[in-house]
């Protein structure tokens, strides 16, 4: 039996939607001190790439889940205690079902995942070599054994011909986050029911405010941008529509008290959306500061669990790469997306005159479950109110 002073260091939940982890590096290794409060692990969720802190203080006795492999949150995936702790007996591919025979002494040390990976691929773990802790399997040892050239001869291809009608072909491996990003929004076209409204918006006034911002502002001051204005006037077209700020989740609507708007970033081959809370009771250099500040986490990789969590509306903005309009899959359980385009010079009609304008296109991509035709198209309408007349954002 184990030492009481043993601790269980399990998979962390690093965002609300967080179901398992890969582990992407340890900082510490084995025998090592580890302080309350230090970076223990580095790890890859469906949202980002996070740094954990241990919340207990010893020494890093066993690493239980190795680098690339993925556990489910909750999962023990390492142990920390006395150094002179007495770790439990238990074979590295788990307990031994009732009725199977006693594990041999010489059973290969692999991890669950690496065996399972094996099979699928019909390779022998005794032929290989494990990067593991104490020489145990993981699931990179697998993947490598399976690139590994193949001791059979190889076919011969006449020569400058194709291996295939598309040329050569280069597999690559998603990352977990993509992994992620993948499966949620095919579940989310998979199981709500999407429909969408476009509005044009004429954004001359709006252009005119930003540059009487601009020039007002003191130096190191944050300027809004257009899309802290859709942000803002989102957040307080949301207050006044409460299921455009609801969720439907297991055949409920869920109506929130705060509105917190989601903003899509594009980080290093994926998505992630970080949050600006309480977005309706900010001001517009609130916003902008916040959401510079968590742009540029993202980037970096340093944006933390809580920053990605909470989000009851999301505003997705591709306008900056010239996109006049496009339709964004929504972020379930949340009941609605706002995709916002280009700023472009177009005519546009006052009093009976065509004159130059500046129109941008907006669409709101609804979960029809809780948020209907007419209340989307009110939510929507009043956003464009907002923008045109930019003084109600200030208001």
């Amino acid at each position: 039996m184990a030492s009481t002073a043993v601790q269980e260091v399990a998979m962390p939940r690093l965002s609300d939607s967080m179901e398992e982890g890969t582990v992407l590096g340890w900082r510490k290794q084995v025998g090592e001190e580890v302080a309350v409060g230090e970076e223990l692990v580095e790890i890859e969720t469906d949202k980002a790439n996070m740094g954990y802190e241990s919340d207990v203080a010893g020494t890093l006795l066993e690493i239980v889940v190795g680098e690339g492999e993925t556990a489910p949150v909750g999962a023990v995936i390492a142990r920390i205690g006395d150094s002179d702790a007495v770790l439990p007996a238990v074979e590295a591919a788990g307990p031994v079902a009732a009725g199977d025979p006693p594990l041999p002494p010489g059973r290969v040390k692999a991890s669950p995942l690496a065996r399972r990976v094996a099979t699928e691929l019909g390779l022998d773990l005794g032929a290989l070599n494990g990067s593991g802790p104490g020489g145990r399997i993981v699931k990179k040892d697998v993947e490598a054994a399976r690139r590994a050239p193949a001791a059979a001869p190889t076919p011969v291809v006449a020569s400058g011909a194709p291996e295939t009608a598309k040329g050569s072909v280069e597999v690559v491996e998603p990352t977990r986050l993509q992994q992620v990003v993948a499966r949620r929004m095919s579940e989310s076209k998979a199981t709500a029911p999407h429909f969408y409204l476009t509005s044009e918006v004429e954004m001359t006034a709006a252009v005119a405010a930003r540059a009487r911002i601009k020039e007002i502002s003191a130096e190191g001051d944050a300027v809004p941008s257009f899309n802290d204005m859709v942000v803002k006037a989102c957040a307080i077209a949301l207050r006044r529509f409460p299921r455009a700020n609801g969720s439907y989740k297991d055949g409920r609507f869920e109506l929130h008290s705060r509105v917190n708007v989601g903003i899509a970033v594009a980080a290093e081959d994926a998505l992630v959306v970080p949050t600006v809370f309480d977005a309706d009771k900010k001001g517009l250099r609130e916003i902008a500061a916040e959401s510079r500040s968590l742009a540029a986490k993202v980037r970096d990789g340093q944006i933390t669990p809580p920053e990605l969590s909470g989000g009851t509306f999301t505003v997705s903005n591709l306008g900056m790469f010239g996109v006049r309009s496009f339709a964004a899959i929504v972020n379930v359980p949340q009941a609605g997306i706002l995709a916002v385009g280009e700023i472009a010079d177009r005519p546009v009609v006052k009093d009976g005159q065509v004159v130059p304008g500046k129109v941008m296109e907006m669409t709101l991509s609804c979960d029809h479950r809780i948020l209907y035709g007419a209340d989307g198209a009110e939510f929507l309408a009043e956003v464009r109110r907002l923008l045109e007349e930019p003084v109600a954002l200030a208001l």
